[in-house]
């Protein structure tokens, strides 16, 4: 195929000396990747499917996390969602994008679903069972459970995560030559169905999303809510070392956290009552909604109230809500500190080390937020490294997609003040003119569809999925798709 018009540019309007070339890697050997993550689970299959040989290692169970509880690939650790399924959100376009490319993580999710109004969540144990299980069976994807300790020969990607052990941590220390960023998360708690008091709690999705009775809700009245909003401030918190900073990631921060920046902070966030009523037709004044962990309905995670408070102060403060006087934790919050990279510094639009071309880096370790982000750049990576094996030469994924829009945010952001984003409007290339508010994201949205399969039939690339949606009431109806604190 001739990418080329008569002006010596691409149908993407970039000359080809901007167009993808084999830089340092091996043509021949298998590619190399290092953690079996979201990232690092949708890179292997990909390029298994493409016909790259890859080699995936993951040094779980032989070692193990401080936030990990299995060995299986792709495990969640911190929420089961991932974000806002409406088609005109950021987070729901990713998903069709990621689609359209056949996505090992979107479809094991869509598998693996459970209620959730809105968003994509899912049952975290079978999600992780389906994705390890393709993997092993996937032609041309070698598994090996070892932790790796130095960067293998030919081409690597490093899909560790914020979790990155000491060693390798080590090896990007010696290649980049200056400290990590880090901030902390945390995670929310997980409580027994069966220790409910469901005579208080009452089943409803905020406007009547997805079924209209996803979530379990736990109302407050003002006097309820003033109580809990002090027991939170004045609980005692796990302790950080002196030394570190106290960063939290604004998309994901600690229940307590909120609380002391107001009174009313809990209740414009995680625990706002709008779109919801009681049995009787009442508002209110705050809700704690309660998402469905598994398929079996046993399990139940708090939304949005990841937590650092010490686990006895958790059990405590946390047993105030209605509903949950008696109420049995299969998890308590956590807290543990992710690891990025200054990607504007470090990273090319590509994923690739500037000091070392051959190893690419993908998942949060790059400074993307999210499951679903971090799944976004395994693809990525994956479609750029196929092509380079096949001596195809692309050009970038339009920075009008939300797949470009990621590595624009990485690689155009602001060094001095960079930090780690989930997928959202304000990444991509701006639409020129004034646009009414209503109608911003569903152009956007169906700009981003129509660069994207153009970009893939001008390269060679299937469409296996279409990403455009059906504009639908439901899809329309604003921002509200996603319950507060599913981005984890």
């Amino acid at each position: 195929m001739n990418d080329k018009n008569e002006t010596g540019k691409n149908e993407t309007g970039k000359n080809e000396d901007d167009m993808s070339e084999a830089k340092g890697g091996s043509a021949d050997g298998p590619v190399h990747i290092v953690g079996a993550g979201l990232a690092g689970s949708e890179c292997a299959y990909q390029l298994a499917r493409r016909g790259v040989p890859v080699v995936l290692y993951e040094m779980r169970p032989q070692k193990s996390t401080p936030a990990h509880s299995t060995a299986g690939f792709a495990e969640l650790v911190c929420s089961n969602s991932l974000r806002s399924d409406d088609p005109f959100h950021a987070a729901g376009l990713l998903k069709r994008e990621m689609e359209a490319f056949g996505s090992l993580i979107i479809g094991s999710a869509r598998h693996a679903s459970v209620p959730a109004g809105g968003a994509l969540a899912v049952d975290r144990d079978l999600f992780s069972e389906r994705v390890t299980g393709l993997l092993e069976n996937q032609e041309g994807i070698e598994i090996r459970r070892q932790e790796v300790t130095d960067l293998p020969e030919g081409d690597v990607v490093l899909a560790t995560g914020p979790l990155t052990s000491d060693a390798m941590s080590q090896v990007l220390q010696g290649l980049l030559g200056d400290e990590y960023l880090y901030f902390y998360d945390a995670i929310a708690p997980i409580v027994d169905a069966e220790s409910l008091d469901m005579d208080i709690l009452f089943a409803a999705s905020r406007y009547g999303k997805g079924d209209g009775d996803d979530y379990l809700n736990s109302p407050m009245d003002k006097e309820q809510y003033l109580a809990f909003h002090q027991a939170l401030v004045e609980a005692e918190t796990a302790p950080i070392k002196d030394f570190e900073k106290k960063l939290f990631f604004e998309g994901c921060l600690p229940i307590e956290e909120l609380a002391r920046r107001g009174v009313d902070t809990p209740r414009f966030g995680p625990m706002k009552p709008v779109g919801l009523e009681t049995p009787d037709g009442r508002r209110p004044y705050a809700v704690t909604q309660l998402r469905q962990e598994n398929l079996a309905k046993s399990h139940y995670n708090l939304v949005g109230f990841q937590s650092r408070l010490k686990w006895g102060e958790q059990k405590r403060v946390l047993r105030m809500l209605p509903g949950l006087e008696n109420a049995e934790f299969v998890r308590m919050g956590q807290i543990h500190r992710n690891t990025f990279i200054n990607a504007p510094v470090h990273l090319d639009s590509r994923y690739r080390l500037k000091v070392a071309p051959q190893v690419r880096l993908a998942g949060q370790i790059t400074g993307v937020e999210g499951y679903l982000e971090s799944a976004a750049t395994g693809l990525a990576i994956a479609l750029y490294l196929s092509s380079e094996r096949q001596s195809r030469a692309i050009p970038d994924l339009p920075r009008t997609s939300a797949l470009g829009a990621l590595a624009r945010h990485l690689t155009e952001s602001t060094a001095k003040h960079f930090q780690p984003a989930n997928i959202n409007y304000g990444l991509f290339e701006p639409i020129p003119g004034r646009i009414p508010k209503r109608q911003r994201r569903e152009k956007m949205a169906d700009r981003a569809h129509t660069d994207l399969m153009a970009w893939m039939d001008a390269h060679g690339f299937d469409l296996e999925k279409d990403p455009r949606p059906t504009l639908t009431t439901d899809a329309t109806e604003g921002a509200t798709a996603e319950p507060a604190g599913a981005a984890s």
